[in-house]
């Protein structure tokens, strides 16, 4: 996907002068009163005048500091679905993704991670050998050797250290939080290609990863293929889940657990991926699918629009959801996608209208961290009736497509309303609400006010689940895993 560059001219750090700061004072006085019809008209009469958004506009909030208040609708119904769903047996999951290159720029060590907002840790990536099929971690520095706070230099024996250990303890601290290694995503995905086609490769991935979870004391493996390219590949994505939940279930008989080591996907929301799976037959192995419910508009595109809207639009994450539901997948193993990050959209006048280039970003141009949004100078906008927010700054002409805290509640409300299995959130290092020792500031990674769009979420969707986590791992060829001191 070509990505179109421009020159990005930094917001200022003190809210810019705006038709809403300039409005009458007894105005402002009433908008409490008023509430959302006063903040529409003072919108649509001062700020945008005879610009329309062609969506319609749910909120204005001034940059952070002013003074504003705006009435939150109630939230949008799905009319595709009108059926009460069961509720699951379970609690709602909350799972979220922990890169393991967040430990350097970013600062995000696994001492971060709010466990008590999760249920789910997604470790991503461990790669494949495309020639042997091998699955490997792609960082071992930083999964099994760097030395935190606490770390012995000291110890005998062979050991384990790095992210890995500090997740186990974590896992101790919290029975509720399992570990899941995420294989592939959106880098090393084309080495899945010739791997799902070949029997002798599936097999050496299946040992391989399972390996890696004995050894690694995780709870369950996840695959993040993107995207099988035609049905051959489809189909022996099919095999190769189905290997390796039989190679999971064969590993906790050997080691006598009475235990259901997980197997989950990403699954993709765009249907020219999603119709090439063979959903049923991958469901039965399944113990969740996380949506990507989000990506679906971005810098590859002509027109600025939502990325992750969750009605409306040519994609949305519940014509998504119901399409899975259609092919047989529980509601309650549907976990939706939430993204904590923005995307931008340069020299546009908003959603559906054109733009030319995108933004700085955080750490990669045109993609901004949660916690940095929306940006000093920048105004918060909602379209209720497609449950998705934006910023924009009406100096710069930036748009910044992400989920706002009162979209985040949205999701989470309809989650649990749908019966839905849970929430998934890429990734956890751009969330709110955890200070970062050491990494650099500056436009784009200053963080911005708000809370953790994880608790958020959370708080909406209800109670989660609290079934426990497996910490025996015998087989670990590390002595402090082994034994289970680490």
């Amino acid at each position: 996907m070509p990505e179109s560059s421009s020159s990005y001219e930094p917001v200022p750090s003190t809210p810019l002068e705006s038709p809403v700061a300039r409005a009458p004072s007894h105005l402002r006085t009433i908008r409490r009163t008023l509430l959302f019809a006063a903040t529409a008209v003072v919108v649509l009469l001062a700020v945008l005048k005879a610009n329309e958004w062609t969506n319609r506009l749910g909120e204005l909030q001034a940059p952070p500091g002013t003074d504003t208040d705006a009435e939150v609708g109630l939230p949008a119904e799905d009319t595709e679905n009108t059926t009460v769903p069961d509720m699951p047996e379970h609690g709602k999951y909350s799972v979220g993704y922990f890169v393991n290159w967040g430990i350097y720029g970013r600062k995000y060590p696994p001492t971060l991670i709010p466990a008590q907002d999760l249920t789910h840790i997604l470790y991503a990536f461990a790669n494949i050998k495309a020639d042997t099929g091998e699955v490997f971690l792609s960082d071992t520095w930083a999964d099994q050797e760097i030395h935190y706070p606490g770390d012995s230099w000291n110890d005998v024996g062979t050991n384990l250290y790095g992210n890995f250990k500090a997740l186990y303890k974590l896992k101790k601290q919290h029975r509720h939080l399992k570990v899941i290694l995420s294989i592939g995503g959106w880098t090393y995905s084309p080495t899945f290609h010739p791997v799902v086609v070949s029997p002798p490769l599936r097999s050496k991935f299946v040992a391989s990863a399972i390996r890696l979870l004995e050894d690694n004391a995780l709870d369950g493996l996840d695959v993040d293929y993107e995207y099988p390219q035609n049905d051959a590949q489809a189909r022996g994505y099919v095999e190769l889940l189905r290997e390796l939940r039989a190679g999971l279930d064969a590993h906790a008989a050997r080691k006598g657990a009475n235990n259901r080591f997980l197997l989950t996907i990403a699954a993709p929301c765009g249907p020219d991926n999603y119709q090439k799976l063979h959903v049923r037959e991958m469901d039965q192995v399944l113990d969740f699918w996380n949506m990507m419910a989000y990506d679906f508009s971005g810098s590859w595109d002509q027109i600025a629009n939502h990325q992750a809207n969750l009605f409306g639009g040519p994609i949305s994450a519940s014509q998504a959801v119901q399409w899975y539901v259609n092919q047989g997948v529980p509601r309650s193993k549907i976990i939706v996608g939430i993204p904590l990050y923005g995307r931008s959209f340069m020299n546009t006048e908003g959603p559906g209208k054109p733009f030319q280039g995108i933004g700085q970003g955080s750490w990669e141009q045109g993609v901004y961290d949660y916690r940095a949004l929306p940006p000093p100078g920048s105004y918060l906008l909602r379209d209720q009736e497609l449950a998705a927010s934006w910023s924009y700054n009406y100096q710069t002409k930036e748009m910044i497509s992400f989920d706002s805290e009162e979209v985040g509640r949205l999701k989470g409300e309809w989650i649990a309303r749908e019966g839905l299995g849970g929430s998934m959130f890429w990734e956890l290092s751009g969330d709110k609400g955890t200070p970062r020792d050491g990494m650099e500031g500056g436009p784009g990674k200053d963080p911005q006010p708000g809370r953790s769009l994880v608790a958020v979420v959370k708080e909406a969707m209800g109670a989660l689940d609290q079934s426990p986590n497996w910490l025996a791992y015998e087989g670990s060829k590390y002595d402090n895993i082994r034994n289970g001191t680490a």
